[in-house]
């Protein structure tokens, strides 16, 4: 692991985890890092040791060409970067990894020691999940927290999944044992169109992260990749007659879940949302 002697005072910051593997259906949390690091222009800051964490026979090294020539290995491990929040003196961790094979509590505790180290109280953890959702309806995500304070004050569900976890579920809870506030994100990708990328679902996570860190996010194409994403699924949907019946019936049933919301209160709720975006303040 790179040590961290060098790592400047970091000013209130917040951890935000994704890592690829059970808890990243179409690479949708692991995309939301991605974005992140190149949005904000994170600088590299640590990575764990991958010979402690990784069968290298189910989760193999890459090999890479680096300007054409030259051979590099590339190893499975987790890494972190740091980077300034736009508009804010408050720095971000974002961590980026691949769900270990082997010891993770272990794995787990290294993180959280690192992010204790750094000052970190705060963590937002990513994941993806197929689900029986149409991909014509808003991208479902669900947020939780198993802190009862937190979940008041950003008025969230309770942590109520009961059920096999993957390493996200298991470092939230090292997490909360340390004492930090975490929340997790969790967004729903149209089981019949799992393969990655899930642009549609990475913005809707992104989204959610703009609420929670009350900033704005730059989102370059990715609201054109999510159009051309849905428009590129229904053309394959209308190809098949099965598919596009089985669309139909999620999206009827979607829609009769949800009538219910289409109320005053969430119409207001979403307004706010748009304005905190822009930098339109208080709506009232």
């Amino acid at each position: 692991m790179v040590e961290l002697d060098d790592v400047p005072e970091l000013v209130e910051p917040v951890v935000i985890a994704a890592f690829e593997g059970w808890n990243d259906a179409g690479e949708a949390a692991s995309g939301v890092i991605q974005h992140l690091e190149e949005s904000w222009g994170a600088t590299p800051l640590a990575a764990l040791d991958p010979d402690d964490y990784y069968d290298f026979q189910v989760t193999r090294p890459t090999v890479e060409l680096v300007d054409g020539k030259t051979r590099r290995i590339s190893w499975p491990t987790t890494r972190m970067s740091v980077a300034k929040l736009p508009g804010s003196d408050r720095d971000v961790v974002l961590v980026h990894g691949i769900e270990p094979n082997m010891r993770w509590r272990s794995f787990c505790q290294d993180i959280v020691g690192i992010m204790l180290e750094l000052g970190v109280e705060t963590a937002v953890l990513l994941g993806a999940l197929l689900a029986d959702a149409p991909h014509t309806r808003p991208v479902p995500v669900t947020a939780a927290s198993s802190d009862t304070g937190l979940t008041s004050r950003l008025q969230l569900e309770p942590a109520r999944y009961e059920g096999p976890t993957g390493v996200l579920g298991v470092l939230q809870d090292a997490f909360a044992t340390a004492g930090l506030e975490t929340v997790s994100l969790w967004a729903a990708v149209p089981h019949y169109v799992a393969q990655p990328p899930s642009p549609k679902a990475t913005l809707a996570l992104l989204r959610w992260v703009e609420d929670l860190l009350d900033v704005s996010v730059p989102m370059g194409d990715l609201p054109e990749q999510a159009r051309a994403w849905e428009r590129g699924v229904n053309e394959l949907a209308e190809q098949d007659t099965e598919v596009a019946e089985y669309v139909r019936a999620l999206e009827e049933q979607k829609d009769a879940t949800e009538l219910p919301e289409a109320s005053g209160d969430a119409i207001a709720r979403e307004f706010e949302r748009y304005l905190r975006r822009r930098g339109g303040g208080d709506p009232g």
